[in-house]
């Protein structure tokens, strides 16, 4: 009884320590990647910057430029990495920046050697991102960003983005990864019937008056996220439409892909 109770103990032991081998994504046996069996953690971190010089518009308004980014901070260096290239080139992709505080710091640059230039310019800029993490599983991160920025004009600039990342791949998720060669043709044409429907138009209707579609053809872009629902996608303000009508969302229901979901992808019905 003894040495069957020290074998239960010392079974015990190596189960236990097995189970805490949660971030290994190789499997001995077939060399293939695993899904982590933990999310990745991480907590938000925020970067501000002003500038020193004072902007009035009469006696009793003083304000200046400022420059505010809200980014999350995981536990993976490689995913940070990610994430600060993605944010940093929300507007310009060629530029590369080493640190948040450095973009933000460039920004405020921008303004106060404007101001220089231009001292009776009366106006303040600002610089807002807002990345948030909206969806998270081993296998699938989801974020979203909110871009304004005013530089002067008439009103600010602003844009509102998804990125997809597979976690065990370090890579980021693309739409043709999700979908049966060829099958892009039948995705748009699944998009277009409930974007007309959404929209309220007719299937023959005309796009040319209402909508900024290239050659007045309905496109997907390949702003999206995958949500409980669906693929969805977002335009942008001006990208199909005027600044005033703001962002339009299009969700196409996991139903509507299950002829087109490549098989054990994260929009198959069986994933």
């Amino acid at each position: 009884m003894k040495r069957l109770g020290m074998a239960l103990a010392i079974a015990t032991i190596i189960a236990c320590q097995s189970e805490k081998k949660t971030d290994q994504t190789i499997d001995s046996a077939t060399n293939a990647l695993q899904p982590l069996t933990d999310p990745i953690s991480f907590k938000y971190d925020s970067v501000k910057v002003y500038s020193i010089n004072p902007v009035s518009a009469d006696a009793h308004v003083t304000d200046t430029a400022k420059a505010v980014i809200l980014y999350p901070v995981f536990t993976d260096s490689k995913l940070n990495d990610f994430v600060l290239k993605k944010i940093t080139g929300t507007v310009d992709a060629e530029k590369t920046f080493s640190t948040y505080d450095s973009y933000a710091k460039g920004f405020i640059k921008d303004f106060d050697s404007f101001q220089k230039e231009n001292p009776d310019r009366i106006q303040t800029w600002f610089l807002t991102i807002n990345t948030k993490v909206i969806k998270q599983n081993p296998l699938y991160i989801a974020l979203y960003t909110t871009y304004i920025n005013f530089s002067g004009g008439a009103h600010p600039n602003s844009s509102f983005t998804y990125q997809n990342y597979n976690p065990v791949t370090h890579q980021k998720i693309i739409l043709d990864s999700l979908l049966l060669p060829g099958s892009n043709a039948k995705l748009s044409a699944i998009a277009e019937k409930i974007f007309r429907k959404n929209e309220k138009l007719t299937p023959d209707q005309s796009l040319k008056n209402s909508y900024f579609f290239e050659n007045d053809t309905f496109k997907l872009n390949d702003n999206f996220t995958i949500t409980d629902e669906g693929l969805l996608f977002l335009y942008n303000p001006y990208e199909i439409k005027a600044y005033a009508f703001g962002i339009t969302k299009l969700l196409i229901p996991f139903s509507e892909l299950k002829d087109i979901a490549k098989p054990k992808s994260l929009i198959s019905p069986n994933n």
